[in-house]
Formats: C-alpha cells, sequence, structure tokens
C-alpha cells in the first residue's frame, strides 16, 4: 500500500496521467477559437456537413476531434451563452475512448456530453444519450438540442407512452434522448415483431449512459422483463396436486423460516412412481432435463399442502364464477387482493383448494441491463461517484473510469464520522446541528437511506420546532428538481433519500433558470425582463448570504453498503469552488454497524467514558468504517457477478435466436432453410427406425411410417420397400426425402408466392413459441440447480450443460414444428395482407426498483396519473411528437395548433 501511495505521488494516478495525454487536444481546439468567432452563423453550421464529407471520404472520427469540439464549444456559446471549460473538453474525450468521466456535482456533464454526441452523430448511425427518468431525457433534449439544431443535427425523445410511429421517428434522429427502460423494453419489442419495418430501434451504435453508476450498477441488479398470460396448464395442476395425498412426513423437509419445502429421496422415489403411472414422466427421473417443468409444479404443490394454511396465510372467497385464493397479509392479517403469489405456488393453491385457477404470467422477453448495454458497439458514461466501482464497469462493461479535475479547486471540508452508541442520541445531535445550521442562515441537505426515515427525521425537526422544511423523495421527478434546485437558499432545510435529486444542481441561492421558470412563466416583454433582473439580483445576494454562513452543508443519517453513495451526497455540496461541509453521523444501531462486533464496540465506547448523547470521533473509525463498506461492495459485485454468468448463458441463446428471426424476416424467401429443416427430420426419423448395419426385418417399419405420417404428411409402403432386394437406410431416406420434396413442390406450385410468405410466417411464430418455453423451463432449471452443490456439483456447470441440452432441444423441434405445420397447411387463396404487428396492449412491462421494490417500468405514478388520465398526458392536450419541441423558445407559439405558447401547452410537460 505504502509503495502505491509513492507511486501515486511521483508518477500521479491512471487518471492523471491520462487527463495529461489530453492536454495537446485542449490547447488545439482552445487555439481555433478565435477563427471560429468570426463564421457566421450559416459558416458555423456548414461546418457540419463539411465534417460529414470527411468521413465518407474515409477520414477516422479521431481525425475530426479538435474541429468537431470547437465547432460545439462555439455553437453553445451563441445558443446557450455557456462556453466548455477545459476540463469540460477532457470530459468529452474521455467519453469518446469509450469510458466513463467522473466529475464532480455542478461541473457541468450535462454539457459535457454534448461535445461526444456531437462528433459521433456525423457518423449517421445515431447516438443514444441515456437518463435516469422521462423528466431529465425531455430537459436535457430541450435544452442541448438547441445546440444540435443549430448545427443542423435532429434530435429526438423516448419517453414513456409513444406510439410506435413516433419511436421510429424519434430514433431515426441522429442523436435520440431516453430513459434505460424505454430503450431496453424497445429492443425486447422489437424482437417479438414479424417485419423489420414494424421494428423502432435502427441498431446500437454508441451510447452515452448519465448517472452511470445508478443504471448499469444500482439498477442492474434487476431485468428487464416483458410477460403475458401464459397458456392453460389447468389440467397439469390438478393432475399433480391429486399426487399430493401420497405424500408422507418422512417424504419431505420444512424449512419455515425462508418459507421452503423439499422432498427426501424417499418422496422422490414415491412420487416418480405416481408420475410415472399417471403418465406425466417422459424419463426415469424426475430431475431428467426434459421433467424440469414436472420439478416445478410439484415443488410448489408440495409448499402448497404443507406450508401454506388456509385462513392463516390466505383465504377462499366466494366469487360468481366459484371462488378465488386471496393473500393475507402476514403482518397486518388484512386480505390482499389483486397480489398473487409467483412461480406458480398461486395456481398450486387453487388446485388445492378446488376453486379456478387462474392463467400464471409467462416470461415472454427479458434481458439485464449489463446484456442490454453491452450490445452496444461504442458506450460511454458520465456521473459523479465510479471510481469505487470502477473494477466492476472494467469487468463488465470493459470500461475505464477516468477522475476528471475540477474546474476550480474544491473547499469543502469533510469531516470525520461521529458514531453515537443509539440511534435516538444520533438524531438528537443532527436535529442540534441542524438547528445551529439554520440559526446562522446556512442551508442543510440531510440524506437518509430510506422514505420512512425521511419522516421519522421530519418528525423529530418539527418537535423540536425547526422551521419550515422539505421531505424528498425518488417518486414525481419534475416537481423534486424545482424544490432540490432551492436547496442552496440561506437557511433551507432540504431532507432527501438516497437517489432524491439525481441530475438537478444545487446552487447557492438558488438555480437561475427554474425561478424564472416558476416565477416569471406568465410574463411577457418588458415586465418578463425586469423579474428575471429582479431573479437575478435576490440570488446574487441570497448566494452572498448562504456564502458567508459557510455554504451547503450535508448531513449524511448513516453510513450506506456503498462508498459511492455516500460520495454521491456529499458531492452535492462544494459545487465550482464553492465552500461547504459534510458530515456523517451513525450509531451502532444502524444496519452497516452489524458488521462489526458490536459487543466490542460498545465496550469501547463505555470505557473511553461516553456518557448519554456524547460521541466518538476520529480518522481511524471513519477508515475502519471505509474498509467494511468495501468488503460489502466487494461481496455485492461478486453476487452481481454471479447472476449475470447464469444470465449470459440465457444471453448467448438469446443472440442465436435474435440474429436468426432478423435474418428471416429480412430473407424474400427461406425455403432453402425449411427444406433443410425437413431433410433434418427425415434424417432423424429414418435414423429412430433404422438402426444403423441392420437388416430389413429388424426395422421398425410400422414407427417410420407412422412418422412420415405425422411430420411430413406422406404415406410410404415401408412394408413393400423392406421386402425389396439390396434395401437399405440410406435408399429409404432419399425415397421418403423426394416424396417430402414433392408434396411441398406441389404447394408451392398450387398456391405461388403466397406459399414464400406462409413459410416465412411459420417459421417466425414457431420460433417464437418455442423460446417462450424454453424461457419458462430456464427459469425452472434456475430455481432447481442450486441444489446439485449438495452433491459436491458445479450449479453454474449444470446449468450450462443442461441450458446448452434443452436449447439443443428446441433447434430439434422448430425442425419438427415448422416441417408438421408446412406438411399439413391448406392455403385459402386470397389477396395476402401484410404481416400485422403482434398486439403488445395486453403485455406487461416490469424492472423492480433495487431500492424501492416496485415496479419503475410504469414511468407514472398513481398520483400524477390520475391527473394526467390513463395515457399519462394532460387530456386536455392533443397528441404531439416531442421531437417537434426541440429547440423551440418556451415563449413561441406551440407547434400542435392549440394558439397557446409552448410554456403554457406541451412545452408545460419539457
Amino acid at each position: 500500500m505504502a509503495l502505491a501511495a509513492l507511486a501515486r505521488r511521483i508518477f500521479g494516478s491512471p487518471s492523471d496521467r491520462q487527463v495529461k495525454r489530453y492536454q495537446g487536444k485542449v490547447a488545439a481546439i482552445n487555439a481555433l477559437e478565435p477563427e471560429l468567432a468570426k463564421l457566421s452563423d450559416e459558416e458555423l453550421r456548414a461546418r457540419t456537413a463539411e465534417f460529414k464529407a470527411q468521413l465518407e471520404q474515409g477520414a477516422d472520427l479521431e481525425d475530426l476531434i479538435v474541429p468537431a469540439f470547437a465547432t460545439v464549444r462555439e455553437a453553445s456559446k451563441r445558443v446557450l451563452g455557456m462556453r466548455h471549460f477545459d476540463v469540460q473538453l477532457i470530459g468529452g474525450m474521455v467519453l469518446n475512448d469509450r469510458a466513463i468521466a467522473e466529475m464532480r456535482t455542478g461541473e457541468g456533464k450535462t454539457l459535457v456530453a454534448t461535445l461526444a454526441v456531437y462528433l459521433n452523430a456525423l457518423a449517421g448511425k445515431g447516438v443514444h444519450v441515456v437518463t435516469v427518468n422521462d423528466y431529465l431525457a425531455r430537459r436535457d433534449a430541450g435544452w442541448m438540442g438547441q445546440i444540435y439544431n443549430f448545427l443542423g443535427l435532429s434530435t429526438g425523445i423516448i419517453v414513456h407512452g409513444l406510439t410506435d410511429q413516433q419511436r421510429r421517428e424519434n430514433y431515426a434522429a441522429d442523436i435520440t434522448y431516453g430513459t434505460n427502460n424505454e430503450f431496453g423494453f424497445d429492443y425486447l419489442r422489437d424482437n417479438m415483431k414479424y417485419a423489420r419495418n414494424q421494428m423502432v430501434q435502427r441498431g446500437h451504435a454508441f451510447a452515452i449512459v448519465d448517472e452511470v453508476d445508478s443504471i448499469l450498477i444500482d439498477e442492474a441488479r434487476t431485468p428487464l422483463i416483458i410477460s403475458g398470460p401464459s397458456e392453460d396448464r389447468s389440467e397439469l395442476y390438478m393432475k399433480i396436486d391429486a399426487l399430493m395425498p401420497i405424500i408422507g412426513d418422512g417424504d419431505f423437509e420444512l424449512d419455515e423460516k425462508h418459507r421452503a419445502a423439499t422432498f427426501t429421496d424417499q418422496g422422490v422415489e414415491k412420487l416418480e412412481a405416481a408420475l410415472s403411472e399417471a403418465g406425466l414422466l417422459k424419463s426415469a427421473s424426475m430431475y431428467d432435463v426434459e421433467n424440469v417443468a414436472l420439478v416445478h409444479h410439484a415443488n410448489s404443490a408440495l409448499r402448497a399442502h404443507k406450508l401454506f394454511r388456509k385462513d392463516k396465510d390466505y383465504i377462499v372467497r366466494d366469487t360468481p364464477e366459484g371462488g378465488e385464493v386471496v393473500i393475507i397479509d402476514e403482518f397486518s392479517g388484512r386480505m390482499m387482493p389483486g397480489r398473487r403469489y409467483s412461480e406458480g405456488l398461486h395456481q398450486a393453491l387453487e388446485a388445492k383448494e378446488k376453486v379456478k385457477i387462474q392463467a400464471e404470467n409467462q416470461t415472454l422477453a427479458s434481458i439485464t441491463f449489463q446484456n442490454y448495454f453491452r450490445l452496444y458497439e461504442k458506450l460511454a458514461g458520465m456521473t459523479g461517484t465510479a471510481s469505487t466501482e470502477a473494477e466492476e464497469f472494467a469487468d463488465i462493461y470493459n470500461l475505464g473510469v477516468v477522475t476528471i479535475p475540477t474546474n476550480l479547486p474544491v473547499q469543502r471540508i469533510d469531516e470525520d464520522d461521529a458514531i453515537y452508541r443509539t440511534a435516538a442520541e444520533k438524531f438528537d445531535a443532527i436535529a442540534e446541528l441542524i438547528k445551529e445550521c439554520q440559526s446562522r442562515g446556512q442551508p442543510v441537505l440531510v440524506g437518509t437511506t430510506s422514505i420512512e426515515k425521511s419522516e421519522m427525521l421530519a418528525d423529530i425537526l418539527r418537535k423540536k420546532n425547526v422551521g419550515q422544511m422539505n421531505v424528498l423523495n425518488a417518486r414525481h421527478h419534475e416537481q423534486e428538481a424545482f424544490i432540490v434546485a432551492d436547496a442552496g437558499l440561506p437557511g433551507a432545510i432540504t431532507i432527501a433519500t438516497n437517489m432524491a435529486g439525481r441530475g438537478t444542481d444545487i446552487q447557492l441561492g438558488g438555480n437561475l433558470e427554474m425561478r424564472i421558470e416558476r416565477e416569471a412563466k406568465d410574463l411577457e416583454g418588458e415586465a418578463r425582463e425586469a423579474k428575471i433582473a429582479e431573479i437575478k439580483a435576490k440570488i446574487a445576494d441570497e448566494k452572498q448570504k448562504a456564502l458567508a454562513a459557510g455554504g451547503l452543508m450535508v448531513i449524511g443519517t448513516e453510513r450506506h453498503e456503498s462508498r459511492r453513495i455516500d460520495n454521491q451526497l456529499r458531492g452535492r455540496s462544494g459545487r465550482q469552488g464553492d465552500p461547504g461541509h459534510s458530515k456523517f453521523y451513525l450509531s451502532l444501531q444502524d444496519d452497516l454497524m452489524r458488521i462489526f462486533p458490536v459487543e466490542s464496540m460498545d465496550s469501547m465506547l463505555g470505557k473511553l467514558g461516553l456518557e448519554q448523547g456524547e460521541s466518538i470521533t476520529h480518522p481511524w473509525v471513519t477508515k475502519a468504517i471505509e474498509r467494511a463498506q468495501g468488503k460489502v461492495e466487494s461481496r455485492n459485485f461478486d453476487i452481481r457477478k454471479n447472476i449475470l454468468k447464469y444470465d449470459d448463458v440465457m444471453n448467448d441463446q438469446r443472440k442465436v435466436i435474435f440474429e436468426q428471426r432478423l435474418e428471416f424476416m429480412d430473407a424474400e424467401d427461406v425455403s432453402e432453410t425449411v427444406t433443410e429443416m425437413r431433410h433434418d427430420v427425415v434424417d432423424n426419423i429414418v435414423a429412430k427406425a433404422i438402426p444403423p448395419r441392420s437388416y430389413p426385418e429388424q426395422w421398425n417399419t410400422e414407427q417410420l411410417q407412422a412418422a412420415a405420417k405425422t411430420y411430413l404428411n406422406i404415406d410410404v409402403p415401408m412394408a413393400e420397400w423392406a421386402k425389396e432386394e439390396g434395401i437399405d437406410a440410406e435408399t429409404v431416406e432419399t425415397r421418403i426425402r423426394e416424396a417430402a420434396d414433392g408434396l411441398i413442390q406441389a404447394k408451392a406450385d398450387k398456391y405461388g408466392p403466397v406459399m414464400r410468405q406462409v413459410e416465412k410466417s411459420i417459421l417466425l411464430q414457431s420460433i417464437d413459441g418455442l423460446w417462450r418455453e424454453h424461457l419458462v423451463m430456464l427459469d425452472h432449471l434456475s430455481k432447481v440447480v442450486g441444489w446439485r452443490g449438495i452433491a459436491q456439483r458445479d450449479p453454474l456447470n449444470e446449468y450450462k450443460q443442461e441450458a446448452y441440452e434443452l436449447f439443443q432441444a428446441l433447434l430439434g423441434n422448430l425442425r419438427e414444428l415448422v416441417t408438421t405445420q408446412l406438411s399439413h397447411i391448406e392455403i385459402q387463396m386470397r389477396q395476402p395482407d401484410p404481416a400485422p404487428a403482434p398486439d403488445l396492449s395486453g403485455l406487461t412491462e416490469t424492472h423492480i426498483d433495487p431500492i424501492t421494490g416496485e415496479n419503475d417500468a410504469d414511468d407514472v405514478s398513481p398520483t400524477i396519473a390520475a391527473s394526467l388520465g390513463a395515457t399519462g398526458e394532460d387530456p386536455s392536450l392533443k397528441p404531439l411528437d416531442p421531437k417537434l419541441l426541440v429547440g423551440l423558445s418556451r415563449n413561441a407559439l406551440c407547434p400542435c395548433g392549440s394558439g397557446k405558447k409552448v410554456k403554457h401547452c406541451h412545452g408545460a410537460f419539457v
């Protein structure tokens, strides 16, 4: 460690060395500034066409960095009145070099992105800028879109509630802003379409991810899932439920703590015999790969019968349809109508209680954020906190982290942690500090780890007669942004959860743009200008008061598992050289402190003679806590990496299936593919009926004849062929192929080009149906494969092997399904309609927020939805493509034709 520190002192950190390498280009960009300043707006805009022409003639993007960055800087000065700092130019180069630019809060990451975005958009393949919510996507597209619009590039926005046509148009733009959820779900939906022209995305060339640590690490813990009702399996549930009475006390083991139930070896033998007798077992062992679904159903039935009790865990409520199983909340004892157990457990309870079995929700498509963002040819990111997770970014995404120096030196004072014995003492100390700050007019930002703790602290402050405060959570992004923007006012108290306010800058004295939006929204002309001048003067005055009071005070109410989240909170203070303070308050009752041996820590505090309300503060304690956080981060990284290893198995198969679908969609004629499939089926049925080197009298002629009728719809005289002199398997194979090919050729002659359309349609639909079944099988397999570890077998290797076998079975089933359907199909001749886009309206999109446990794929909260209507838009507004708003002044007339100004119409949402 000492040697590493010494090396850093002498040679600088890797980030320092990287930054030095960019200094030459920064000087070259600065040298171009006087020359570009002389150009007219039209001449500056014409440089975009010149750059594109150079790329077409073979120039490389790297050759254009200096002139392109200089052009963007000049455009920004003219359009936004904002000039990129030198460190922002370095940030832009880092993004272009496929890395993460770690820049402190307030250093202008949104403006930095314009440099790399413009440069890469010149290639014409489309650039995606990914944000954490719809509000930021709209805000950044409208704000930075003015630069792109000035330079002749188009900008699109992908937000919740757009039609496919609107999405297609917005993806066709040079630069597209949107949220991680929307981009991911569009990719999944596109791979459920039946024609290329129904797809909305046009590829994955380059993406810049804002708040990259939040999206690629925090939110990447849960996958994106599109699900829909599955096929009716009521009969299977009922058949397996009927076998449960044979399961006795020695046939299973219960773990009530974890709500788990497992079969013993004796129970497995008994169940296998019963399943075999019922005709449900496809091979000798229940745990063979082809019986994975049966294991899943049997385990669900066992839990339903042995763990869940009627009138305790659930009740059966009478309904006109004959009754329903309703869950009882184990904490409140209340019914929870509408909630259902997952993974088939609810259906097993319905079978147990003999009520109508509702269909399971089946996963139709899913992908993790890790595997979605690895689709991009070029990926980059921005955040204020990434260095603590540098190993994960490098390992999972092949992204380096470069720390960009601040434009002005950081003056924030980070104090050592204060540790108290109890949470009550800790919160009392926090309340006293807040009162002290408020008395001298110092703004305070308090960070908590949960909404409940935010409310609890607010109650404590009210009891102590602390003045006005704002309690925030991450629900209503736009309203929250306005409140966070005022967190720098003298004496302001803002209590926020970990993720609150991301993307909004806290400026001492207030945020000018947000204050103008709020206070001068309805004014025009001279009255508006006068009001703006008044706001500017007020902000300058209040900034001086806040500076005199010591700048923004950031208080952490406990340490998070991740140092990165703590650093995000600290980073809110001390922007652009402002003074500020930060301090964390801990108690032995905090979640993280349980990592330490609490008794010895408590004993140590007692030996130090600490009395009620006193704390210990020492750099060693702060470092010890940070080391503990590092261990937790490492453990969490290992967990995420292990989950990703399992998902990578599915991802390899997903790539094969999706690429095959695209090939088939783009092909005008798939007859060669279906012919190969048909020949494979012929080879297979002949091999099963005719053993190698066997005599005709040993052949299973009846089986082969039946298989030919089932799969190929042809009658073959096997009994007569077997009597021929010198007949062999190869001859039989050739004859059956010719007969099968002749049948399909006759259909092609009869139906003409329509047959080619039918072949493609059947091929795509068969792939989709089998892929959905395959996803269910893999899901079931992942739930049970962990038990292989008990037998000293690596669950991951077992999963890989059996997933491969299942995939091979899928390909075999695909050949048989396509061949069977084409052989038996009869077409009613009429003018063929273009293949309709599949109806996705009944499907459910899910991304579970790892922090709140709620589904954040539905970006409109219940409160907002109630005021906006079912579509998530103001019902009084006409539908409008968001792209039309990009670059428009807020005082211009709204393009929807309402006659209102943008700011009073659709611009109210931007």
